[in-house]
């Protein structure tokens, strides 16, 4: 174990290709197992890009995922401060507390129940598809599709009015931006915590068939508990999924030869989605957690309380995990990404996401066999300023 020098890195940010993680991280992966970082506010800290220590960091006893600890490794006005996540916020807890929320969402987002919920998202699919008609050649994929479909799709789940989802999309939106000053975070989650402290009492009164429905009936979670758990599953799904949706559709139509192949041959989807997942891996900021104790990790002294983040976009495309990690592959079968995560904190909603994606990539192609931009693939604007990255628009035609 050796005593870190002074950090002097900072979290790279600049790519220049939408396709490829920060340059900076290359150099980084080479010279060490883990990096020594400075957060914005000055507080030193962790950067880990190798696919190994990843792994072992986000199974790892000593170190947490509570929000309380965390710091943002960029820029912006929107720090947690020391905060505890809000009653029903699982995901920025630990065990036991973690688990005893999550335990009763699981039974919702397992592969048995997400093939249940195929007919429902093959429905939105096409219905969004008929709005992308209906707005010809020259609509933007993302306003009109990508960002729709799993909106829908888990507002249908919860039982939220579709008259709400569009403001609710603007509120996940805001809170995603990194340059979000405070003011405009008060607002959106005003917006959001308005929505919910209306929505949620009225369904415990008149509780539906629907996954909200099942946890009232079930008697174990209070009403801040059920508010906490519905924004959750609103944030986690409206933002992520669609992005993904996204860059794979840019991806591949940037990618001709690899979106051939998956044309010749439907089966390869599966594996195709798994691969866009690792090449891509939106995730922009990785995932943080923190030192409980003074402890030993990839041969450094980590001191309790310092920030430790992953950077999940850099992590797969490690070459010792890879082989040929920044070729885009949708035959590769040797996957084991963790554009999901790994762990208890592992994403929760990763079969419904997959399952979006794949039915909304084949539904796409098959409906539109001519799809292709308008505009330069370099001339795609793109989300560098939020937690998720994507494109901001995606321009496309086709041949009537």
């Amino acid at each position: 174990m050796v005593d870190a020098p002074h950090p002097t890195v900072s979290m790279p940010t600049q790519r220049s290709c939408p396709f490829d993680p920060p340059d900076g991280y290359t150099p980084l992966r080479e010279q060490e197992r883990i990096t020594r970082m400075s957060y914005p506010d000055g507080s030193p800290g962790w950067l880990i890009t190798r696919h190994a220590e990843a792994k072992e960091l986000l199974t790892h006893k000593s170190f947490s995922a509570r929000q309380e600890g965390i710091i943002s490794p960029v820029p912006t006005e929107l720090q947690y401060d020391g905060r505890a996540a809000d009653p029903g916020a699982f995901a920025k807890t630990d065990d036991p507390i973690h688990s005893q929320y999550r335990k009763l969402v699981t039974g919702f987002f397992t592969v048995r129940r997400t093939r249940q919920l195929a007919p429902m998202i093959e429905r939105i699919v096409h219905e969004q598809l008929d709005d992308l008609e209906k707005a010809g050649p020259g609509a933007d994929l993302v306003e009109v599709f990508t960002e729709s479909v799993p909106s829908r799709v888990m507002c249908e789940m919860i039982g939220v009015p579709e008259s709400e989802r569009k403001t609710l999309q603007r509120h996940v939106e805001t809170l995603g931006r990194l340059s979000c000053t405070v003011p405009e975070a008060l607002a959106a989650v005003s917006g959001m915590s308005g929505f919910l402290s209306r929505f949620v009492p009225a369904r415990m009164d008149d509780p539906r068939d629907d996954l909200l429905g099942d946890l009232i009936r079930g008697g174990q979670l209070n009403e801040q508990e059920l508010m906490g758990m519905a924004a959750t599953l609103i944030t986690g799904a409206f933002d992520t999924t669609g992005n993904m949706l996204a860059m794979g559709v840019f991806t591949l139509l940037e990618h001709p030869d690899q979106l051939a192949r998956l044309r010749e041959d439907p089966e390869l989807m599966a594996g195709a989605v798994e691969e866009l997942l690792r090449f891509l891996t939106i995730s922009h900021l990785g995932a943080s957690r923190w030192a409980l104790e003074d402890v030993e990790f990839a041969g450094q002294a980590i001191k309790k309380g310092e920030v430790v983040t992953v950077a999940l976009p850099a992590v797969n495309r490690d070459p010792e995990r890879y082989n040929n990690p920044d070729q885009l592959d949708i035959g590769r079968t040797d996957h084991g990404h963790l554009a999901l995560g790994h762990g208890v904190h592992q994403c929760l909603g990763q079969h419904l996401a997959r399952t979006i994606l794949r039915v909304g990539y084949e539904a796409l192609f098959d409906r539109f066999p001519t799809l292709r931009l308008t505009v330069p693939g370099d001339e795609v604007p793109m989300r560098d300023d939020f937690v998720h990255y994507g494109p901001r628009s995606l321009p496309v035609t086709w041949d009537d």
